[in-house]
């Protein structure tokens, strides 16, 4: 029987073209979800959009899980930049997930029995591998010392490709911090870097880690930085930003690690 792949986003322009990509087969609304259902190289998925928070991620996750025997799950979206390494568009892989805004001594009296949570250490190497196939350097080395190969690699990817003036986009394996408010303020946001040490802050990160870890599962929690925790969010909204700019970005780059997966295992999509 083939693996399944659970693929969430808190909103639905980021799973868009991940419905029109698989071989549909089951399209349905169940337990507040729309729900689409096919194959991908090899792989059965499972795709839906939470929505935004921690609590609509858990459920969503869980119902993947319980009702369709989800063996890994992929969680994708935008996140504000706390790190000042990292650029609107550059991306944060979840080596850890931490929560904002919760007693996390209480949260690892209950099973798993864990304070900060993350992703599973061979999808954070897929993912980067992924990341810097289409071009991305790495944040964490400085500027002057990235790698001339890597610098040539990302001048020639689709990301820059219709404009070659534009930075090179970069990716860290870093801490993403979830909670339940939207960050914004130079205080909020300083509270959130000394609590959790966080690169980026999301409302459902650490949520979907939790319930993977819970039910020793795999998963991978990527995303991009659409802001820098400094605005809020009725701005954040009326800002121009090219979501559904990004939602073809990182839905390209799941189908991408979903596709490298699939040639690592052996798996074939005939």
């Amino acid at each position: 029987m083939a693996p399944t792949i659970a693929i969430i986003g808190a909103l639905e322009k980021e799973v868009r073209q991940i419905y029109t990509s698989i071989e549909r087969g089951t399209v349905c609304e169940e337990a507040g979800l729309k729900i689409i259902g096919g194959e991908y190289h090899g792989f059965n998925i499972v795709c839906t959009t939470a929505g935004m928070g921690t609590v609509n991620a858990a459920a969503a996750a869980q119902h993947l899980i319980s009702k369709y025997g989800a063996n890994a799950i992929i969680f994708s979206g935008i996140a504000g930049g706390l790190n000042p390494a990292l650029h609107i568009d550059d991306v944060v892989i979840g080596e850890r997930l931490r929560y904002t805004d919760t007693d996390t001594a209480l949260i690892a009296e209950s099973a798993p029995g864990l304070e900060e949570f993350a992703s599973s250490d061979f999808l954070v190497d897929l993912a980067e591998e992924t990341l810097l196939s289409h071009g991305f350097v790495n944040a964490a080395i400085a500027e002057g010392e990235q790698d001339a190969e890597a610098r040539a690699a990302a001048d020639a990817t689709f990301f820059r490709r219709n404009d070659t003036s534009a930075d090179v986009h970069r990716y860290l394996r870093g801490t993403i911090a979830s909670g339940n408010r939207f960050i914004t303020g130079a205080e909020a946001r300083e509270r959130v870097i000394a609590a959790t040490q966080a690169d980026c802050a999301e409302m459902e990160g650490a949520a979907i880690a939790h319930v993977a870890a819970k039910n020793k599962i795999d998963c991978l929690v990527l995303r991009a930085i659409s802001d820098n925790c400094d605005e809020a969010y009725d701005a954040f909204c009326d800002r121009e930003f090219d979501l559904d700019g990004y939602a073809r970005s990182a839905s390209a780059l799941t189908l991408s690690i979903i596709r490298r997966l699939a040639a690592k295992l052996g798996i074939s999509d005939n």
